[in-house]
């Protein structure tokens, strides 16, 4: 990990603290082998069961991580986030398990059972606005609103503490894989935390391995901007994937991406969807896999 023209990456030891301070907060998730892809594909297919989290997804790791860093005076003040649904639930469990109040800004289509697991998780301590139609909408409500208020907002991927977060999942497979040397991990992308952070570790732990970046078809954030050389903001996206459906990735992430990713590819919806109904029907329950192919 390394700093160039004064792009940030992550350092080891900054991933290391952050793994030691999510102790006891996030699972050490399993890293599974599949044996249908397996099988499929001729070789050792392994997905990282980070649906096994208590918020079925990593983003815990980096709200945590970024919330447990705050300042008297800004876990006083309390805290606003944006969100779809995962980041949300995983600053709702922060909220709670570091007594800190939370505004976490939610698009308004966000289905009621996402609402409700968000409030479950935080109970007392936060409060739900439903605004816009999609994350980008929520976003910026929630921007404004912390600069008419002297609150903190919890970014769900353009943060380093966030990143460094997130970036833990890479340590946790490069540990567990010890047996399996990893030639290419397939990594989803939205606004680049997992990513990024990922990504970082991989490039000082295991060079050798190849990061693939994986987006919705209808929301290329990633692919877009690093095509056009610097971070683009779509127009407009498709929002069936609300998890990894933003306009405009991390300016921080985007860097850190650009420079440590082999390549970013697309998949189409449909495909997504499929692909999910057949891990259901073959009980394999993986919804949000960061997978790694040897």
């Amino acid at each position: 990990m390394q700093t160039t023209k004064n792009i940030y990456f992550p350092t080891l030891n900054s991933v290391e603290n952050a793994a030691r301070t999510l102790e006891g907060v996030s699972e050490v998730t399993p890293l599974q082998k599949n044996l249908q892809y397996s099988k499929k594909y001729d070789c050792n297919v392994f997905f990282k069961r980070e649906d096994l989290q208590q918020v079925r997804s990593y983003k815990i790791r980096g709200a945590y991580n970024k919330m447990s860093s705050l300042d008297a005076s800004e876990t006083e003040s309390g805290i606003v986030c944006a969100s779809a649904g995962n980041h949300a639930q995983g600053v709702a469990l922060s909220c709670k398990l570091l007594r800190i109040n939370g505004t976490i800004f939610m698009p308004e289509p966000t289905p009621n059972q996402k609402i409700e697991q968000v409030e479950f998780f935080g109970e007392d301590y936060i409060e739900v606005v439903l605004v816009g139609d999609t994350y980008d909408d929520a976003y910026q409500a929630a921007i404004n609103y912390c600069t008419n208020s002297s609150k903190t907002f919890i970014n769900p991927f353009n943060d380093k503490k966030v990143i460094e977060g997130q970036a833990t999942v890479g340590l946790e497979i490069i540990d567990q894989a010890v047996q399996h040397p990893i030639h290419y991990v397939f990594v989803p992308v939205g606004g680049g935390g997992l990513s990024a952070g990922l990504s970082s570790v991989f490039k000082e732990l295991s060079p050798q391995t190849k990061i693939i970046g994986v987006e919705p078809k209808g929301a290329p954030s990633m692919s877009t901007s690093i095509k056009n050389n610097q971070n683009t903001e779509l127009g407009s996206i498709e929002n069936f994937v609300d998890g990894a459906a933003v306009k405009r990735v991390g300016d921080l992430n985007f860097e850190i991406v650009r420079a440590n990713l082999h390549n970013v590819i697309t998949v189409d919806e449909g495909h997504i969807c499929q692909t999910i109904l057949d891990l259901y029907n073959k009980e394999a329950m993986v919804i949000e896999p960061a997978g790694a192919m040897s």
